[in-house]
């Protein structure tokens, strides 16, 4: 008892009651709820018995942090989500041309320059991923005649399924003029296809990161052709091609630049672009169409991404708002083959 009355009153001078023991174990409610640690102590060494519900009291407190502790774990796994509305979406066109006019003076006279653009394709990403395969490497006469033949043999733009696909052989392919290395990469999509590995519905629902990533292991498809479709067939809003000459060359003249910018300068230059970066990108490319003149422009550039002549780079623009890549200026992907030759 004397061991109590001396350890109670040091650490307990501005508490009234800190003198009988025998009411500390009284109202045993009383100390639980105070902060001290040393009262808790000191009531436990005289009572175990007594004060075993005020520890369980206090044990509640801490079963609280280990629950907050477990939140931050669960915030990685969260995916990233489509940013913003589709383009082709009623208003989202004209959203965008504003947010680029308020953050970019010297883009608002190029928007003010040309009508708006229109994001609308009618077909299935399937679809459009074969189309866009199909005009590889070829120039818009031709793969536009291969494209007809191909429909041909299949029944109908109905009739593009993976299954359908896949009925077609090498062979097959080879006489409509399909060579062997595409007809490679419209069995290597279907197959992924048919496994479950990608449908239309992920497509249009998976995130831009994502999307980059699954479409990049079907063989023939690299990063360029993937903005592409991005951009044309789904109508992703904030979608930057930064590996595009023509986006490039457009960024150079926008801002005067005295070269064209690399790829690892575009994110920076066209931060005020988001979240549209895609009508940004748009606007480029109607840009350098509006400034190439007649005789070949002098574009560094590896000369098998670049057509031959500067009529073609005109005639595949016309139709800039179409998903094939090969519509627009070059593009240089890691394995992508060119669209245009």
């Amino acid at each position: 008892m004397g061991e109590q009355s001396l350890s109670q009153p040091k650490p307990q001078p501005p508490s009234p009651p800190p003198s009988p023991p025998a009411s500390a174990s009284a109202a045993s409610p009383a100390p639980a709820p105070a902060p001290a640690p040393a009262p808790a102590a000191a009531s436990s060494a005289s009572a175990s018995t007594s004060h075993a519900p005020a520890a369980a009291a206090s044990r509640p407190k801490k079963a609280a942090h280990p629950s907050s502790d477990s939140n931050p774990p669960k915030k990685p796994r969260l995916t990233f989500t489509v940013p913003g509305r589709p383009l082709s979406f009623a208003g989202e066109v004209g959203a965008a041309i504003r947010h680029l006019r308020d953050a970019d003076p010297a883009l608002a006279a190029v928007i003010d320059a040309h009508d708006p653009p229109v994001f609308q394709c009618p077909h299935r990403p399937f679809h459009s991923l074969v189309r866009s395969i199909l005009y590889q490497q070829l120039a818009f006469k031709a793969a536009a005649a291969v494209y007809s033949r191909f429909l041909s043999l299949l029944g109908g733009e109905a009739s593009v399924t993976p299954d359908a696909v896949l009925a077609l052989t090498p062979q097959h392919l080879r006489q409509i003029g399909v060579s062997p290395r595409k007809a490679s990469y419209l069995h290597d999509l279907a197959r992924k296809y048919v496994s479950g590995i990608l449908s239309d519905s992920a497509i249009i629902n998976m995130d831009d990161r994502s999307l980059a990533a699954m479409l990049t292991m079907v063989k023939g498809i690299g990063p360029w052709s993937v903005h592409m479709f991005m951009i044309f067939s789904l109508a992703r809003p904030d979608v930057l091609p930064s590996a595009d000459l023509g986006v490039r060359k457009g960024v150079q003249m926008l801002y005067g630049l005295e070269d064209v910018p690399r790829p690892s300068q575009m994110d920076k230059l066209c931060i005020r672009w988001r979240p549209y970066r895609s009508v940004g990108a748009w606007y480029m490319w109607r840009l350098i169409e509006s400034k190439v003149p007649q005789p070949a422009p002098a574009i560094p550039v590896d000369p098998l991404a670049l057509p031959s002549t500067d009529d073609q780079i005109m005639l595949q623009q016309q139709d800039i708002q179409m998903i094939d890549p090969l519509q627009m200026l070059p593009g240089m992907g890691e394995h992508d083959s060119c669209p245009l030759v």
